[in-house]
């Protein structure tokens, strides 16, 4: 069963477990369980999803339930009225806040994209963090004998694919379990030392204007016990 963490009579949204997909891809046509069937099967109705969240990437799902209320949550979606929330297990110590105002070239998948424009020039991206939590621990992965790491939230002002992830590269402190845009040293120990193959990467919260009601909504997601035992053995908890 998910977890529905937010439902009326046009929206329902779920906390996405980490390694589910949103739906059917051929990305990954191995992969049998996808969140919009899922979703539908449980409470017995179509559900149309307006927006992305990775596969590897844990929390708040949105789903309009008609699509006409798709449609206009696509609008809000694109005119950036979503003011989204992000929490991350990075590497190193980040600055106490930044912004990353980085473009992005656009990811194009090799099989699904064939047929696309390979030489688009890189848009623009911008994500806001701020560092919650610090933490040096007495184990070796790279050429230090201690490792350092971060626990930021991150608050991205557009919606790039994979941009957190490739943001966070950027200035030098990757996600941990980050496959694509990580270091691999890292996701190593993490999986064989510590019991930990995922990307350290929440969307806790979300925050926009109902599609049909003249009022905001605020929709959160609480971390999965995997994350969490994680920030609590890197004594990233406070």
């Amino acid at each position: 069963m998910l977890e529905i963490i937010y439902q009326d009579d046009d929206v329902v949204a779920i906390n996405k477990p980490a390694g589910l997909l949103v739906h059917r891809s051929w990305i990954d046509k191995g992969e049998t369980r996808f969140a919009m069937q899922m979703l539908r099967d449980q409470i017995g109705q179509y559900v149309y999803p307006v927006h992305r969240l990775d596969k590897p990437t844990s929390g708040v799902l949105l789903f309009a339930l008609s699509s006409e209320v798709a449609a206009k949550m696509g609008q809000i979606f694109e005119q950036g009225l979503v003011k989204k929330e992000y929490l991350a297990v990075v590497r190193g110590y980040t600055p106490l806040s930044g912004i990353i105002d980085h473009p992005l070239k656009e990811e194009l998948d090799k099989m699904t994209d064939k047929k696309a424009r390979q030489d688009k020039p890189a848009q623009p991206a911008v994500t806001h963090f701020e560092r919650l939590a610090t933490s040096e621990q007495p184990f070796a992965i790279e050429k230090y004998p201690q490792s350092r790491f971060s626990l930021i939230k991150a608050y991205p002002k557009t919606g790039r694919k994979h941009q957190i992830r490739r943001h966070l590269k950027h200035i030098s402190h990757p996600i941990i379990g980050d496959a694509n845009h990580g270091r691999g040293r890292y996701n190593r120990y993490f999986k064989e030392h510590l019991g930990c193959g995922r990307l350290l990467l929440h969307a806790a919260g979300m925050r926009l204007r109902h599609p049909t009601k003249n009022e905001d909504i605020t929709v959160s997601a609480c971390m999965d016990d995997e994350m969490m035992r994680l920030i609590v053995l890197l004594a990233l908890n406070g």
